[in-house]
């Protein structure tokens, strides 16, 4: 008569053992597949965001133009949202495109709230670090301008006359609204056929749209020709031109010009 086999070699014993592996094995895929997404990033580290960028990094920041003068922005941050934290290294001037409340975030500083009107332009001073945060229900959109000279453009440049007024033409105003860093910012506004009559720029010119704009430009010496600009559009123009400029659109035209 045959003796019973042992249990540990029990001719079933290996297909069992299979059998339960397999089981755990299942068991930990479907586990892992359950969990939310929110507790697989708890196992991950977070990456955390810079503590600031370069401007040229900033994400509603688009370069559109770059010279031995300036590096031109348009900058557009949609509602209720906010740049990163960006430096400023040099002086610039920002043209603002439409109206709109943001605060203000200087790094270091307590947050201002500012009200800016359609084509509002100002000066501001560089090398500090911020975020513009949009609190109102539309786009904040702006043209900003670097002023990549700052105050050594002051020997070099000429000797503008005054650093305010205001000319009445004829169905239009030229408004200088300041002199900084060596340039001259000023502001034009044309009703249809309205006229900027003819005078010579020295140096060159940056020409930011605030309206849409058609003109005729009647340059001295050479045929005349049309200028078709879109809101927030930017133009660099070389010096050493006489010219006289018309509105020839539909509607008035308004644009910002900063002559160096």
């Amino acid at each position: 008569m045959m003796s019973a086999r042992p249990l540990w070699v029990h001719p079933q014993i290996p297909r069992l053992l299979k059998f339960w592996v397999m089981r755990w094995q299942l068991a930990s895929l479907l586990l892992a597949c359950a969990m939310t997404p929110a507790a697989a990033q708890k196992r991950q580290p977070q990456a955390k965001p810079p503590a600031e960028v370069e401007i040229t990094a900033e994400p509603n920041h688009h370069l559109v133009l770059e010279n031995a003068y300036v590096r031109v922005f348009q900058v557009e941050v949609a509602p209720h949202s906010a740049t990163l934290v960006h430096r400023h290294r040099h002086d610039y001037i920002f043209v603002t495109l439409g109206s709109a409340e943001i605060s203000n975030e200087v790094k270091g500083k307590p947050p201002v709230t500012l009200k800016l009107e359609d084509g509002e332009t100002r000066f501001t001073p560089g090398n500090f670090a911020h975020l513009a945060r949009n609190l109102a229900e539309t786009s904040f959109r702006n043209v900003t301008i670097e002023l990549l000279q700052g105050d050594k453009a002051d020997a070099s440049s000429p000797k503008w006359e005054g650093d305010r007024g205001l000319q009445v033409l004829h169905g239009g105003t030229q408004q200088i609204l300041f002199v900084k860093d060596g340039v001259r910012v000023s502001e034009v506004e044309l009703q249809t056929a309205g006229v900027l009559p003819k005078h010579h720029h020295p140096g060159p010119r940056l020409v930011v749209a605030v309206t849409d704009i058609v003109f005729r430009d009647d340059v001295v010496g050479k045929p005349a020709s049309n200028i078709e600009m879109k809101l927030g559009d930017v133009k660099w123009l070389e010096g050493g031109m006489t010219h006289t400029i018309t509105n020839v659109g539909a509607k008035e035209a308004k644009f910002v010009e900063l002559e160096f």
